[in-house]
């Protein structure tokens, strides 16, 4: 089951993320670390209500569908307007749950979230040296667009991608 997630989610979610975190580390990709995510961007996130869970009796993955456009996207050559636009972002699912589906069914949720409400495309990002990330989202037809930076995050950029909807 997806819904959107409580205050009473957030040490759980917390959890998952630092988990994601050191299991992404193990693995050299340096995406996430001390300073993001917070747990304050998280309880920002569900305070926007725009923080989802995908729950089998505990949280196996989250990610926020919001409307809000990161300033670090203006430069980006987007193929549609920024008008009408939702964005993917803090896509997470437990690493003891990698590999049987949970991206998956939060993409699927995102996606049909954005044809339901007549949005013209999604957006996201994905860090440069996550190969496995840029391939699940390139086979689920997003195009890579652009390239963005946050460098309290990484040296490395991040890539761009958008799907048509």
């Amino acid at each position: 089951m997806i819904r959107k997630a409580l205050f009473s989610d957030l040490d759980s979610i917390h959890k998952l993320t630092k988990a994601c975190a050191k299991a992404m580390i193990a693995n050299n990709i340096y995406q996430w670390n001390e300073h993001y995510p917070t747990r304050e961007r998280f309880q920002k996130d569900i305070e926007l209500q725009e923080l989802y869970i995908l729950e089998e009796v505990n949280i196996k993955g989250i990610l926020v569908l919001t409307q809000i456009m990161d300033e670090e996207y203006a430069p980006v050559q987007w193929l549609t307007k920024n008008k009408n636009n939702l964005y993917i972002h803090r896509l997470a699912v437990d690493p003891t749950y990698w590999g049987q589906g949970c991206a998956q069914k939060l993409m699927e949720y995102a996606e049909s979230y954005a044809i339901k409400n007549g949005f013209a495309s999604i957006r996201l990002d994905t860090f440069s040296q996550n190969k496995r990330n840029q391939k699940f989202y390139e086979t689920r037809g997003y195009s890579r667009l652009g390239e963005i930076y946050f460098p309290k995050q990484s040296e490395d950029p991040f890539y761009c991608y958008e799907l048509l909807i």
